[in-house]
């Protein structure tokens, strides 16, 4: 069955056979070629089924019985020999033209397809012995897949030649294109699945192709793999016609080629001559850009390669088809074990490949399928680029104390706090021209970091127009990546820091939320690499930089009042997750620094981006960063003494408002002894045999350990405190003030007053909290909540808060 489209670009694409010998059937592939290649298929495929059915007896040598199968039979057979099959013809190329590639699976549940080939080139028993090129290796090969205390059915970590797990389907494109970007010499060939295909971050993917710079960026060429089915469904795209697929991949911008059908001698001749076709064209476009240094938009190629659910698996079993149907996505029978019948034709299925002609006496690939694999670091398995902290090198970072805010009086400077950060990253960039980028979503200049577009515009491959060049800030050389997709702008830095390199990605904070899942696997892959797999080089951390946050969204509404991204980002594990929230611009600066010489982390940033009373110097930011939380002693008044009452912060306007209610207190209650504590690293809060980087344990401020009230003013929800700090000493006096959901339209200080978070709220809390106070102070507490009554109204009245409240300077 062919598609229209083959006979038109594929099959015109076969060339002179590549030793000058007879071609086979008409393609590039000489009969030698064709038997050799289908060999080392064949051996990849019974690798596959292996690793699903058998924990004993790899190499069939005795009978099959049913102690050799796995009690449980998990793993994904449907995708593998498609994945398998893509290997196999990239090798053969990267062979031929010494091409530097790296393989993406997008069905990562079809690790079988992507395990075989880096047991057979030998990446994996390099760097796992016990799991040797030989009968003894290959059973353990087997055991360990889907296996309790061993790996998983996906391509996780552990999997040689992986940057892309496929856990969560949708990804993989985005994660191909970020790691092309700035690796000139790189092809990456990503495989992505039709099941895949039909999710929303794979769909805005394909738009990556318009951000691709041929002369300084590398190429992906994907290749998707329609083989029909879901897990229990059709596939949309192997549903629609042939030319509404095509149109649909000319209205992307790429240059599709169909290879479509089930008999292998047939598909290898044409996957053959398309892959040949494909990598002269983008080495034809990337040649033409470079030579006339003239970047532009080509229609790079993609492949759709059509092929059936569970290739070359058993066709039916008793009247139901296999092959070809959604029944062979898993495990296309289950009861091996249980079922006679069953358990001869997975025999049969297996005998099928023929191992005793792939395999040694050992039990080792016979040495002419050996020499089809490309040798060392050309090996996708073992390619730098899968590995990309040993590629890292460390950013050149510019001293981040010459972009200081300058701080004569602390609280009577009004500045907007990521502006100084833009200036910082301007000079990144500047400094790391190859090697650091910003990824954001159209919200560049709305964060304030506008100040990178001077060192570098946003990349635009697609059509100008006159008017771009009055403050668009568009540049077929830029380097700023801005899409409105939040899921294709962090999949790009993923990919580019997987492969070695550095950046930031910044949002709105309540849409942060898109990448919920994203960060949630990105997490998880950094856990197991970090802490399971040390073959795996540190890479560099991935910074998230939340702005135009809760609180200052009082103009814009309900939908953009969430501040819950860092409550997701707690459930993971602390080793590889941080959470800064800086209450000033210098406090900013000096958390900035530190995220961008990290490695093997998430750190998450939540800076607002609007005016905000500055309170630190430079100096007192690195100081009061370094520790992550500390005392502020010119907001105590308990120095020497024992504290009545700890009053914390956490994020930058509930710093403000628990400094403007500790002036309160200081000036209407000056004998109280109040200590104010500031907390930057969230995760300061968590007790060390929980967390390597903060300990209860060795707090000096008094708030994790401290036997007196403690009233908390924090950024975010109030719960999230309360989870971190179940273990406090007095947890059940710790009282905390956040968002509560309650906002929409409303001023900045209406929406702290609706949350109970404003400086009036505070301190009414303080004096129900401590003793003495709650009759000595009752006139202050009733006159406090008629101000706050008062303000409520001055807002509804006049559409803004009361000067002495928007004007308020810390009195000293």
């Amino acid at each position: 069955m062919d598609h229209p489209v083959v006979a038109r670009e594929a099959r015109s694409a076969r060339g002179v056979p590549t030793d000058g010998k007879e071609q086979a059937g008409g393609g590039p592939l000489t009969a030698r070629e064709l038997d050799l290649m289908n060999a080392y298929w064949r051996a990849c495929n019974y690798l596959a089924v292996g690793m699903i059915y058998l924990k004993d007896n790899p190499l069939l040598r005795r009978p099959l019985e049913a102690e050799h199968v796995k009690p449980r039979l998990l793993g994904h057979w449907g995708a593998s020999p498609a994945l398998s099959f893509v290997w196999v013809h990239l090798n053969r190329l990267i062979r031929k033209d010494d091409l530097d590639v790296i393989f993406v699976a997008g069905p990562g549940h079809g690790a079988p397809g992507v395990l075989a080939p880096t047991y057979l080139e030998g990446t994996y028993s390099e760097l796992y012995p016990d799991k040797s090129p030989d009968e003894e290796g290959m059973r353990k090969f087997f055991r360990q897949f889907s296996f309790p205390g061993h790996i998983g059915s996906h391509v996780t970590p552990e999997t040689p030649g992986s940057i892309h797990e496929g856990g969560e389907l949708g990804y993989s494109l985005s994660h191909a294109y970020g790691m092309a970007l700035d690796n000139p010499d790189l092809i990456v060939a990503c495989v992505v699945g039709d099941g895949e295909a039909e999710t929303g971050p794979l769909a805005t993917a394909w738009h990556s192709n318009k951000f691709i710079n041929p002369v300084r960026d590398g190429a992906v060429l994907p290749i998707l793999n329609l083989n029909g089915y879901k897990i229990a469904n059709p596939t949309i795209l192997a549903r629609i016609g042939g030319d509404e697929l095509e149109a649909l991949f000319v209205g992307y911008g790429y240059k599709p080629y169909f290879v479509e059908g089930s008999d292998p001698t047939t598909m290898h001749q044409e996957m053959a001559a398309t892959l040949d076709r494909a990598i002269d064209e983008i080495r034809a476009l990337q040649r033409k850009a470079r030579q006339t240094n003239t970047p532009t938009r080509p229609r790079w190629p993609v492949i759709v390669l059509r092929s059936p659910k569970g290739w070359t698996g058993p066709k039916e079993l008793e009247g139901h088809k296999l092959e070809g149907s959604w029944r062979s996505h898993q495990v296309p029978f289950g009861d091996a074990r249980t079922n006679a019948a069953h358990l001869k034709v997975l025999e049969d299925w297996m005998r099928g490949y023929r191992p005793e002609e792939l395999f040694d006496e050992a039990g080792g690939l016979v040495p002419e399928l050996r020499a089809l694999s490309p040798k060392g670091s050309r090996r996708m398995s073992a390619n730098p680029h899968a590995n990309g902290g040993v590629l890292r090198k460390e950013l050149q970072l510019p001293d981040f104390r010459a972009y200081a805010v300058p701080v004569a009086t602390r609280g009577a400077t009004l500045h907007e706090n990521t502006k100084p950060l833009g200036e910082f990253l301007r000079d990144v960039m500047r400094q790391n021209p190859a090697s650091f980028r910003v990824f954001g979503p159209d919200e560049t200049a709305s964060n304030r970091l506008q100040a990178i577009y001077e060192a570098s515009k946003k990349v635009w491959m697609a059509d100008l127009l006159p008017e771009d060049a009055d403050g668009g800030e568009l540049s077929r050389d830029g380097r700023v990546m801005e899409m409105l997709s939040e899921h294709t702008l962090l999949g790009w830095l993923e990919g580019y820091l997987l492969t070695g390199r550095h950046g930031l990605f910044h949002t709105y904070e309540a849409f942060a939320h898109v990448i919920d899942s994203m960060f949630n696997q990105h997490a998880k892959w950094l856990d197991i690499s970090k802490n399971h797999v040390k073959w795996r080089a540190p890479v560099a951390s991935e910074n998230i930089l939340l702005s135009s946050t809760v609180w200052r969204q009082d103009h814009n509404g309900f939908s953009h009042q969430d501040p819950g991204f860092i409550d997701l980002v707690t459930n993971k594990s602390p080793s590889v997750t941080r959470i800064y929230l800086p209450p000033d611009a210098n406090t900013l600066l000096a958390v900035a620094d530190q995220c961008l010489r990290s490695t093997d982390c998430v750190n998450v940033i939540v800076a607002d981006k609007q005016k905000h009373l500055q309170f630190t110097t430079i100096d007192e930011a690195i100081v009061h960063c370094t520790k992550g939380i500390g005392i502020w002693s010119r907001a105590s008044t308990d120095a020497g003494e024992e504290p009545e009452v700890v009053l914390a912060s956490c994020g930058d306007v509930a710093t403000q408002e628990a400094l403007a209610a500790a002036a309160i207190l200081r000036q209407r209650v000056p004998d109280l002894k109040l200590r104010f504590v500031n907390v930057v690293d969230l995760f300061r809060l968590v007790p060390l045999s929980e967390h390597p980087h903060g300990s209860t344990e060795r707090d000096l401020t008094g708030l994790l350990t401290a036997d007196k009230p403690i009233i908390f003013a924090f950024h975010g929800y109030p719960w999230l405190i309360h989870k971190l700090a179940y273990r406090f000493k007095n947890h059940g006096d710790l009282h905390v003030h956040g968002y509560r959901e309650k906002g929409n339209i409303n001023t900045p200080f209406e929406l702290a007053m609706l949350n109970q978070t404003s400086r009036f709220h505070l301190v009414i809390d303080v004096i129900d909290r401590v003793p003495r106070l709650r009759n000595k102070a009752a006139h202050l507490k009733d006159e406090l909540q008629n101000t706050i009554i008062d303000n409520l109204h001055y807002a509804h009245e006049h559409g803004s808060d009361r000067p002495e409240i928007s004007d308020w300077t810390w009195p000293d």
